[in-house]
């Protein structure tokens, strides 16, 4: 038992601790003036204000004590562009999510076209000299043939009279009588059969020039025919065509190589597999589509071709991308133009984020901006989420442009020259100079179209500037005016959002206020490029405005 002296020195410096510790240590609200007497609501991270608890305690995720948020105060901003939801309303929304990955996209494209003939593998057997058909080997269209094999006998008196000149002849002489014989249509062989033949005989033959099938017949029996006139048709049907157009949105799929199957209705059961030979380069203008040509194998199967000319058919074409970064579809909300995710920054928190999108396979999404790989984004409940966000004002984070690929640096560098030359020469008033560099736009922008072909999302951006690109000589500084807007616009629209990606080359984008006064029918705000850090040149008004613009930042 310790002596009472020494228990009243214990409590002489324990209360005096304990009363100095519970001031430093209390909670502040315990004893903050604006918050006495106010009911207690519930309690927040200030680092990480989505962490929420109904007491007092510790964030867990950076370790800070938890603020106490009272009634009639607001709570901490949980970031401009987080969307906090607790585990209930989590399980309400059904929410669940798959992390970005880089892996290959697949889809299977459907398409319906039209089986046709090689045309490389068409012949016209037409007559050599004038004469007449004696007798007809093969007399109707179907036919399959063998190369040699007859199709006519022909009687031609000038065909005849050679042949006996050959016979008759010797050395040189002889020698430009089959020339001559050649150029009447016989082959080697046949005029080697000339010394062997009857003196009685006469007519030649006509024979196939190709193992095919008979697709025209222009004559019959005893007619006469002049040089030139066309006698049979013959294509060779042993491969055939499958034709069908790709929209644009497929072509970044496409390529030479790929395996096709196809399937006719006319032909129940049976599928054709052949590979993509050649995809025209030219779209059609109405449809924004190319024509695909896939090789398909046609054997004769007792005694027939079973893929017919001009029969319809349909095909499913396996497509696959190399590995991309890539999401669940599922996860991508199309917004217009753009594309939104949710992304999860733990205990509750979602950012909500704008991405940018390429390729769409059959599950997957490429993800060209916006996203790294790990990135966890909700696949399920994110329409409900994007609902919750517009009602809470909470915006969505851009994505940052996807910059341009190292070989596109050239064809852009050489298109921003020639830009800031056209918008030069206007600030100068200068139309032979403007005229001059006009005649370089269509080259630039067609090596600058096809380094950013590949970008399906750059699609409506490149059609537009091809749209303007038509320069032919402006006749006065008021038409150059006219059409450098238009250009100008494209321009800008199509490079501005590169200006803050790495590896696009520096360029500088300036806007005039008042283009409407200077160009008929233009917006009142207008921008245009210019390069080289030069001093603001106003293409719009030139002289008489030079200074005036504003230079946008990026």
């Amino acid at each position: 038992m310790k002596p009472f002296p020494t228990i009243l020195l214990t409590l002489a410096l324990a209360v005096p601790a304990t009363w100095w510790a519970t001031r430093q240590f209390a909670p502040t609200h315990a004893t903050t003036p604006a918050a006495a007497g106010k009911k207690v609501l519930y309690y927040q991270s200030p680092m990480h204000p989505w962490i929420k608890s109904d007491k007092p305690g510790r964030c867990t995720i950076c370790g800070m004590e938890l603020t106490p948020i009272y009634e009639g105060e607001e709570a901490m901003q949980t970031g401009v562009h987080v969307l906090p939801l607790s585990p209930a309303t989590q399980r309400a929304l059904n929410v669940e999510t798959a992390r970005a990955e880089t892996v290959p996209l697949d889809r299977d494209l459907r398409v319906a076209g039209m089986i046709d003939d090689d045309d490389t593998r068409h012949r016209i057997l037409s007559a050599y000299v004038d004469g007449r058909i004696d007798k007809l080997h093969v007399n109707y269209v179907g036919a399959e043939v063998i190369a040699g094999q007859p199709l006519a006998e022909f009687y031609s008196p000038m065909l005849l009279q050679t042949a006996r000149e050959y016979r008759a002849l010797t050395g040189e002489l002889k020698h430009a009588a089959a020339i001559r014989l050649r150029q009447m249509g016989l082959n080697d062989a046949q005029i080697a059969e000339l010394e062997t033949q009857p003196a009685d005989r006469l007519t030649v033959r006509l024979l196939a020039p190709l193992t095919g099938t008979v697709v025209e017949r222009k004559i019959y029996e005893g007619q006469y025919v002049k040089e030139g006139d066309p006698l049979f048709e013959i294509a060779d049907f042993s491969t055939m065509w499958f034709l069908f157009d790709a929209y644009e949105n497929d072509l970044p799929w496409l390529k030479t190589g790929q395996e096709v199957e196809v399937i006719a209705p006319a032909l129940p059961g049976q599928s054709f597999t052949g590979k993509v030979t050649f995809i025209n380069p030219n779209l059609d203008d109405a449809t924004r589509s190319a024509k695909v040509r896939v090789e398909l194998p046609n054997p004769l199967v007792e005694g027939k071709r079973e893929l017919l000319h001009k029969l319809y058919a349909e095909a499913r074409v396996k497509l696959e991308s190399p590995a991309v970064l890539s999401i669940p579809r599922t996860a991508v909300i199309e917004a217009g133009p753009r594309a939104i995710v949710f992304v999860g920054q733990g205990e509750g928190a979602f950012e909500r984020r704008e991405i940018q999108v390429g390729r769409k396979g059959a599950t997957r999404v490429e993800v060209l901006a916006g996203l790294q790989a790990g990135d966890t984004v909700v696949t399920s409940g994110n329409l409900l989420m994007d609902g919750q966000a517009e009602l809470s004002g909470v915006p969505a984070k851009p994505a940052p442009m996807k910059g341009p690929d190292e070989s596109a640096r050239p064809a852009i560098d050489a298109f921003l020259k020639t830009a800031d030359a056209l918008a030069a020469a206007l600030a100068k008033d200068d139309l032979a100079a403007f005229n001059q560099a006009g005649e370089h736009v269509m080259h630039v922008t067609a090596d600058l179209v096809a380094a950013l072909q590949r970008r399906p999302e750059l699609a409506d951006k490149l059609a537009a500037l091809e749209k303007a690109q038509h320069f032919h000589g402006s006749p006065d500084l008021k038409a150059a005016r006219q059409q450098f807007y238009a250009f100008s616009t494209a321009a800008v629209n199509l490079l501005a959002p590169m200006r803050r990606s790495p590896g696009t080359p520096e360029f500088q984008i300036w806007r005039c206020p008042m283009v409407d006064e200077a160009v008929p029918g233009a917006s009142k705000k207008t921008d245009w490029i210019q390069t080289g850090k030069r001093p603001v040149g106003n293409p719009f008004f030139g002289k008489g405005m030079l200074d005036c613009g504003e230079e946008i930042q990026p």
